[in-house]
C-alpha cells in the first residue's frame, strides 16, 4: 500500500472560461497508485480587475452570487448567458462571505466595518442593502456565515476570537468567546441537527455548539501542530476538516469520538509544505473535494470516503493562487470557487 493510501485513525476517550485541464499524472500529482477521474474545469474572468472575487453561493434561481473583497461589491454570474452584474456596498465594508436566503435576499460578512449585511436584490438601488452592526468588542471582523433551518445565521469572527449567531427577524447579534486564546474560527457549518461546527485555524481544535443551551465545547485534534481551516460535514455528520499547515485531510465522528486522518497528495509527495489544503465541500455522495493551495497551479483534489481514497487531482487553468471556500452545486453536480487570479470557476464533477 502506497503513503497516500494510508490513513491513520485516532479514538478519543473522556471528551471529547480557461476550459477544461486533464487529471495530473501520477508523477505530477505526487503519487504512485493514485486513480484519476476526469475532472472538468472551467473558469470565467471576473470584469472587475483585482477584486478577490470568493466565496460564491447558488442562488435558489440557479445564478451564483459572490463578494468581491478588494472591491466592495457583491456580483451574480448568470450560467445561462456567462453575464456578471455588480451591486456596489458602501466603502470600507470589506466583504468576505456571502449566502442566499430561500427567498433570494442575500446576506454577507462586513469583515472591516463589523457588520452583518443584508441585500434585496430586487429592491431599487437606494433601498438594497441594510447593514446590522456586530459589537466592535467580540465581533470587529465577521468572517465566514450559515444560515440554519430557523432562520438564523450563524459566524465566526477570527480575530475577534469568537463565533456569533444574527436573527434577521430581530436584528440581535449574540456572541460566544472561544475559550483557547488566539483560536482564530474559521470555516464553519451545521451538522443534520443544526448544530454549528467549528475549525480554528490558530489551534489544533475543533468547536461544536449547542445552539439550545448555548454550550461550547472544544474537541482537540490528533496532532499539536494542526492548523484546520474550512470544514465540511457529511450526510451521517462526520466532521470533515482541512489541515493547512500540515496537509492533512481528516474527519472526526462525534459518535465514537474518533478522528481519521489521510496525507493529503502534495504531503505525500513532498512533506507538509508542498500542500496548503484550503477551500473544501462535500458532495452529494459523500466526496471531498479542497484546493491544495501551495503547489502552482493550485490542485483540485477529490476524496472518496467510501473507499478512503484520493480519487482524482486536477490543475487549476488560471493557476488560481488561492481558492478560499467552495459551494457544492448539487442541480449541476459542480463545485463553484472564486480564485485570487480573479476568476470565477466551476469543477465538474464526475458522477
Amino acid at each position: 500500500m502506497s503513503r497516500i493510501m494510508q490513513h491513520i485513525v485516532f479514538a478519543m476517550t473522556g471528551s471529547i472560461m480557461l476550459g477544461a485541464v486533464s487529471p495530473l499524472s501520477a508523477a505530477e500529482s505526487g503519487t504512485d497508485s493514485l486513480s484519476h477521474q476526469p475532472i472538468n474545469i472551467e473558469e470565467w474572468q471576473v470584469p472587475w480587475p483585482n477584486t478577490r472575487p470568493r466565496d460564491p453561493f447558488v442562488a435558489p434561481d440557479g445564478r451564483v452570487w459572490f463578494v468581491g473583497q478588494g472591491g466592495d461589491y457583491a456580483a451574480v454570474f448568470d450560467p445561462a448567458d456567462a453575464s456578471f452584474a455588480r451591486i456596489d456596498m458602501p466603502d470600507g465594508a470589506g466583504p468576505h462571505n456571502l449566502i442566499v436566503d430561500a427567498s433570494g435576499i442575500i446576506w454577507y460578512a462586513g469583515n472591516q466595518a463589523a457588520h452583518i449585511g443584508r441585500i434585496d436584490p430586487d429592491a431599487a438601488s437606494g433601498e438594497q442593502i441594510r447593514q446590522y452592526p456586530t459589537p466592535k468588542d467580540q465581533a470587529k471582523d465577521p468572517h465566514t456565515l450559515i444560515q440554519a433551518s430557523d432562520g438564523r445565521i450563524w459566524f465566526t469572527a477570527q480575530w475577534s476570537n469568537s463565533i456569533g449567531v444574527f436573527d434577521p427577524a430581530t436584528g440581535s447579534v449574540n456572541m460566544l468567546d472561544v475559550p483557547t486564546a488566539r483560536a482564530r474560527p474559521y470555516g464553519i457549518d451545521l451538522d443534520s441537527n443544526g448544530h454549528p461546527w467549528v475549525v480554528l485555524l490558530g489551534s489544533n481544535k475543533l468547536v461544536h455548539i449547542d445552539p439550545a443551551s448555548m454550550r461550547l465545547q472544544e474537541i482537540e485534534l490528533p496532532r499539536a501542530d494542526a492548523r484546520p481551516r474550512r470544514i465540511a460535514i457529511t450526510s451521517d455528520d462526520r466532521i470533515c476538516y482541512v489541515d493547512y499547515a500540515e496537509g492533512y485531510l481528516g474527519c472526526y465522528q462525534p459518535g465514537q469520538q474518533q478522528f481519521s486522518e489521510w496525507p493529503t497528495p502534495g504531503r505525500s509527495h513532498s512533506g507538509a509544505g508542498a500542500s496548503g489544503p484550503y477551500a473544501m465541500a462535500v458532495d452529494n455522495h459523500d466526496r471531498l473535494w479542497f484546493v491544495e493551495t501551495f503547489p502552482d497551479p493550485n490542485r483540485f483534489v477529490g476524496f472518496d470516503l467510501a473507499s478512503a481514497s484520493f480519487i482524482s487531482v486536477t490543475g487549476i487553468p488560471s493557476g488560481a493562487g488561492a481558492v478560499r471556500h467552495m459551494v457544492f452545486d448539487a442541480e449541476r453536480n459542480a463545485i463553484w470557487f472564486g480564485t485570487d487570479t480573479n476568476m470565477l470557476g466551476r469543477a465538474d464533477l464526475p458522477e
